[in-house]
């Protein structure tokens, strides 16, 4: 089958693959090289990194808009059976996708959690369940009818970072799945129940912020939920500590919510149970282990952490 590919982020990256060891990849659409790191490198996207790495023989298109005419023009004129769009980044138009049979593969078990960020909404949320679907194209963000999914469990030591790259080996079987009853004339496509939708907008700093007093599940929720970013900062004795892993114990402490009662064991009061720090980041530091950093820096039982 021929195929036109459209990602920038590192979702697709397992997807790109199977698809150019199975199929006949005809081009990859991705973002433009931006400037990144202090020394401000032009680099491509990691769609575009890995494209050259799979197939350098494969054309690469990297249109700054893509919906501008003659750039619109240039990708409908690839001769492809399907589009696949995996975390593209730009917004397909309707005439750019008049005629065409495409695909997009979205992290959630829609309709919860249409937007930019349902990997980590599903963890602050404190979902028990997510998984990936594979939805055709709309004018609507989202909103297209389900042509297959997959579904897993979410356990609770599970990071953003971490699921979204088992969703992402998830994603390619209902891909594959969607792709392979196209073909076969058999597809059965599902509305989305609009009584059942969430969002997941694009998320900011601002998001990653703590409190303490609320229940300590819901404070670990929200550290995995945004590990790796925007990360949930927190000040301890002058210093920013970034929360990178944590786990909610049925401890009940009446101590102020923040307060460490253990330095030891990184345990720290919350309004319902306690939460223990596991991997925390101090400012200018790597990532590290509570018992090394406490060590560190001598953190004792009685302070408190501010977010």
């Amino acid at each position: 089958m021929k195929i036109a590919f459209f990602g920038s982020g590192a979702f697709g990256i397992t997807s790109l693959k199977r698809l150019v060891s199975e199929h006949e990849v005809q081009a990859v659409v991705t973002q433009p090289d931006r400037p990144v790191g202090r020394g401000k490198v032009l680099t491509p996207t990691p769609i575009g990194q890995a494209i050259q790495e799979l197939d350098a023989s494969i054309t690469v298109y990297k249109p700054e808009r893509i919906n501008q005419a003659e750039i619109r023009d240039e990708i409908r004129a690839i001769d492809a059976d399907a589009w696949v769009v995996i975390a593209y980044g730009q917004k397909l138009g309707q005439k750019l996708l008049a005629d065409k049979f495409a695909i997009n593969l979205h992290a959630s078990l829609l309709p919860r959690w249409r937007g930019a960020a349902p990997i980590n909404a599903a963890i602050v949320a404190g979902d028990a369940v997510t998984g990936a679907c594979v939805i055709t194209l709309v004018d609507e963000m989202d909103a297209g009818d389900v042509l297959a999914s997959s579904s897993r469990d979410i356990e609770p030591a599970h990071t953003a970072g971490e699921l979204h790259d088992l969703l992402s080996d998830d994603g390619v079987a209902p891909l594959f799945e969607a792709l392979g009853k196209y073909e076969a004339g058999s597809l059965a496509p599902i509305v989305q129940d609009p009584s059942l939708v969430t969002l997941a907008p694009k998320l900011s700093k601002q998001d990653a912020v703590i409190d303490f007093g609320w229940g300590a599940a819901r404070c670990r929720n929200l550290i995995h939920g945004y590990n790796p970013w925007p990360s949930v900062t927190v000040t301890l004795d002058g210093l920013n500590l970034k929360l990178h892993r944590a786990e909610s114990i049925d401890q009940e402490d009446i101590s102020t919510p923040g307060t460490i009662v253990d330095s030891e064991h990184g345990v720290v009061s919350c309004g319902k149970g306690c939460l223990r720090l596991i991997e925390v980041q101090p400012a200018g530091k790597k990532p590290m282990s509570w018992a090394d950093f406490a060590r560190g820096r001598a953190v004792r039982s009685g302070m408190v952490l501010t977010p």
